[in-house]
């Protein structure tokens, strides 16, 4: 079904600060630099007016150059903006545009008594303007550096890996069709990919380092202290990765059997994976349909207008937040993010970007299994007959597991809900996902320690070492996701349904699953008389 795909890195959000003004004894130690070992003009009049001095010339220079300086209020889509712009206007590279808006940043507060001496330098959080910056760089395409006005002048770089791939792949002369962030046609495939994938080692070693220097220094913070005052106050930028996306993208050849696809498997792992919302969002352009017998999936709707219909779902994971949604025509799409680096437990420094975007890459790479085992159960010979069998967990004998009783199926569910988590899943991330399973509160970490020994007994569950984190390996999913199929999906409905004669009035949404149910129905019945099980209840 795939003409190709092409794993790359998307949004990447690096925070600029300088390192001596982090802190309060820092930032006196610049200020004195700066100003020839004194700190007497350290007050918050002088820092006020250095804010006042950013804004200024800033307005200033954008008159001069004719760059649009736009004062956005609260709720506006920045980014919206600047696609617009861009679509209207041919530009060179340097900054075309810039958009200011107030956003809560770290302001320094001086406690200076009427004897002059300061006793304290205050940290708070204020609201101020930032200024962001819409830069056109050669190598990287559009990026936004997004600055406080007030010293010590904290920045974020915001650069897409998709607009990097772009240039260079255009370079060495690879065609392709790009839709905002999204390769939806590629030439040659696998060329394409060594090209992405090459770029995160070469931003490890220095190159998005250089993009942030080239830009940050003589574009944005020679507002706040020109190339003289940067130099005398010896003012650097140190960069840490905030934010990060890592996507798969999968190009389907017919985006009618794409759509067909990823709706059967938003279907069948909605509930596996614990998924409370799916969303279609309907577009202006339908993609060509051969066959509508399946009828549309169950799902929540919400109305817009993007150019194709558009159908998604997420599973978050505190900061770490996995994506599939279809893009475009025929690209499917699935995505790994984390919204604050520090939840990957790695050092965030520039140097360890392609450690970073590894660990993304790993994510995306069990999501994709965790939503393939999911999808598609397999139950391995005689282990219905095995499992209510006691087992052996390490060195201890533990009882076997009754898919009959609800609290079995219940940490099974939450298992195969957890499959898809980063780092795997505790005990009281278990506990409490049986707990939003079932809506009691009455299940307590120490059942769900002595339930998940019982599925680590019968190999459901695994945990390495000495670690007490647990992981579900993909052939455990599988079994996981046929047993609790089997149990809730077939063998209820169908002993539910050969109760009643025949069937009532068709409802107005029909399925194949629907008519497969009503055919089992009608089957079952003549194969329970032939059998002589009684299906109604016996006559007093």
């Amino acid at each position: 079904m795939l003409t190709g795909s092409c794993d790359c890195v998307d949004r990447v959000v690096l925070n600029a600060y300088y390192p001596l003004g982090h802190n309060p004894g820092g930032f006196r130690c610049w200020w004195r630099r700066w100003h020839g070992g004194s700190d007497d003009q350290l007050d918050d009049t002088h820092l006020m007016r250095m804010a006042g001095r950013f804004a200024r010339r800033v307005k200033a220079w954008a008159a001069a150059n004719g760059v649009p300086l736009i004062f956005c209020t609260a709720g506006q889509r920045k980014h919206l903006i600047a696609e617009q712009y861009l679509e209207e206007n041919s530009v060179a590279p340097g900054v075309f545009l810039i958009l200011a808006a107030k956003a809560p940043a770290t302001v320094r507060k001086v406690h200076r008594p009427a004897r002059g001496v300061i006793t304290r330098l205050e940290s708070k959080r204020e609201y101020v303007y930032h200024y962001g910056f819409h830069i056109m760089d050669p190598a990287f395409g559009h990026l936004v550096i997004k600055m406080s006005g007030h010293p010590p002048f904290g920045a974020q770089v915001i650069l897409n890996g998709h607009e990097y791939v772009a240039v260079a792949a255009q370079a060495e002369g690879i065609g392709f069709t790009k839709e905002g962030n999204c390769f939806t046609e590629i030439a040659d495939p696998r060329r394409l990919a060594r090209v992405a994938d090459a770029w995160p080692q070469q931003a490890a070693i220095g190159r998005l380092g250089q993009v942030c220097d080239r830009w940050i220094y003589s574009a944005c913070l020679c507002f706040g202290l020109d190339l003289a005052e940067q130099e005398a106050s010896g003012f650097g930028c140190a960069y840490s990765v905030y934010q990060a996306e890592y996507s798969r993208n999968l190009l389907f050849k017919s985006g009618a059997q794409m759509e067909e696809l990823f709706d059967l498997v938003l279907d069948r792992t909605r509930s596996r994976l614990d998924i409370p919302a799916l969303r279609t969002i309907f577009g202006l352009k339908n993609r060509p349909r051969n066959n509508r017998a399946s009828g549309p999936p169950a799902q929540e709707i919400v109305i817009e207008k993007p150019r194709y219909g558009l159908s998604w779902f997420r599973i978050s994971f505190w900061r770490l937040q996995l994506k599939a949604y279809t893009k475009g025509e025929h690209v499917l799409r699935l995505e790994a993010t984390v919204h604050n680096a520090k939840e990957l437990r790695c050092r965030r420094s520039l140097e360890n970007f392609a450690e970073i975007i590894g660990r993304l890459a790993g994510m995306a790479d069990r999501f994709a299994t965790a939503l393939d085992c999911a999808d598609i159960g397999f139950l391995p010979d005689g282990v219905l007959d095995e499992l209510p069998q006691p087992a052996q967990a390490g060195t201890r004998r533990i009882a076997g597991i009754d898919l009959n009783k609800p609290r079995i199926r219940a940490a099974l569910s939450a298992a195969l809900a957890l499959a898809p988590a980063p780092g795997g899943f505790t005990v009281a991330e278990h506990a409490a996902r049986v707990r939003q399973i079932t809506g009691q509160d009455g299940y307590t970490t120490r059942q769900a320690a002595y339930d998940l020994r019982k599925l680590r007994g019968k190999q459901l569950i695994d945990k390495p070492g000495r670690t007490r984190r647990y992981y579900v390996p993909p052939h455990a999913a599988r079994t996981i996701s046929a047993l609790l199929t089997l149990r809730d999906y077939v063998i209820a409905p169908i002993l539910a349904g050969i109760r009643s004669p025949r069937m009532g009035r068709k409802p107005k949404i029909w399925t194949a699953v629907d008519r497969d149910y009503e055919a089992l129905r009608i089957g079952m019945q003549a194969l329970f008389r032939h059998l002589g099980i009684e299906t109604l209840p016996a006559a007093a």
